[in-house]
């Protein structure tokens, strides 16, 4: 080889990068101890950015396009280095190839609980993951203050870091919003939103990074939590108490065999009393609408005396006549025995429903 073509092959003349990984951050271009030829060609394709530094010192940043290495290309350079009338020898620097793509897809959570103050459930402990999007538009800052000299610098070694810098972020954003538990799972999209704001300014001074989407996946409660949501979401299902009782004796009853008639004795009970109050209520407006002097209204059975027997009283609750003896020798029912017949007045039965 000649002497010539010693020196040429020494020299850098095309100074470019192609990646294929998808995950490289940034790159600095494998100089092999090679010099850098004056009116060297840079090459600089879409979603990159080449940052030089010479002596330590950040100097010129190069976009996307073809780039003549030539002192008034490279104004900074030529200033840290002393070019005062330009440049005819080959100079040492180092080259760094910028990743400026959009990074989709990344994920975050939260490796512990974050606690909230809740309006419904007082102190509540969330999880939280989902994904973000970002995108390097710092490039100094981003190789002084996370990549610096590293010869391939891929997503992996940043997540943790994001990671933690945006669960951070989120914790704070969370607490200020007043979000109710109940809303959160409604409001993911909103809450997305909302936090872009806060976290780009921490990511972007800090980092020379911009967060342009930020996705809430997912917020779960403890299990506590999640009983007390259930119940309450049952009650709304339930509405009319009336009617879910009704329900639930005939679906008691409609089990069969002794497990099903014992199922079906609350709700029987509940039912009667419902019906014997609804037929109370009856009553009583009829006879303060009624003149006086007036008959009034016949009892259950065709009876049209005040007084009730322990069967009558039995079919008006809803119940056996045995429940009502029983009620009646606990005290809690209050009537009369006549020979060997027991007889309940309507007012004492008035008194026994209303407790």
């Amino acid at each position: 080889m000649s002497i010539l073509g010693f020196i040429k092959g020494e020299l850098l003349e095309i100074i470019e990068w192609t990646d294929d990984s998808r995950d490289t951050l940034s790159y600095r271009y494998p100089d092999d101890d090679k010099e850098i030829k004056n009116g060297a060609q840079l090459i600089v394709r879409e979603s990159q950015q080449v940052q030089f530094v010479a002596a330590g010192q950040y100097a010129d940043l190069f976009g996307p396009g073809k780039h003549t290495l030539k002192t008034e290309n490279i104004p900074v350079l030529s200033t840290i280095l002393g070019w005062k009338y330009g440049f005819d020898s080959p100079f040492k620097c180092d080259v760094y190839f910028l990743n400026t793509r959009l990074f989709t897809g990344n994920k975050w959570g939260t490796s512990n609980p974050v606690m909230m103050r809740d309006a419904d459930f007082g102190v509540v402990r969330l999880r939280a993951f989902g994904t973000y999007d970002f995108r390097i538009v710092d490039a100094p800052k981003f190789l002084r203050e996370v990549a610096g000299t590293d010869q391939n610098f891929r997503l992996d070694e940043f997540a943790d870091t994001m990671r933690s810098r945006i669960v951070s972020v989120f914790t704070e954003a969370l607490a200020t919003a007043n979000v109710p538990a109940l809303d959160v799972a409604s409001r993911y999209g909103e809450l997305g939103d909302a936090l872009l704001p806060i976290i780009n300014p921490a990511m972007t001074g800090k980092y020379g990074i911009e967060i342009t989407a930020f996705v809430l996946e997912n917020v779960s409660v403890p299990p506590e939590v999640e009983k007390a949501i259930d119940a309450r979401s049952s009650m709304g299902v339930v509405g009319n108490l009336n009617d879910y009782v009704k329900f639930q004796m005939g679906h008691a009853m409609g089990q069969g065999g002794e497990a099903g008639a014992a199922a079906a004795v609350p709700a029987q009970m509940a039912v009667g009393f419902g019906i014997a109050q609804e037929m109370m209520r009856s009553m009583q407006s009829g006879q303060a609408q009624a003149p006086a002097g007036a008959t009034p209204p016949p009892l259950p059975g065709g009876n049209a005396l005040e007084v009730l027997t322990p069967e009558q009283a039995a079919a008006a609750l809803g119940v056996s006549v045995e429940d009502v003896m029983a009620a009646i020798a606990a005290g809690e029912l209050k009537a009369r025995k006549i020979g060997s017949a027991t007889r309940i007045a309507k007012a004492a039965l008035e008194e026994f429903l209303r407790g």
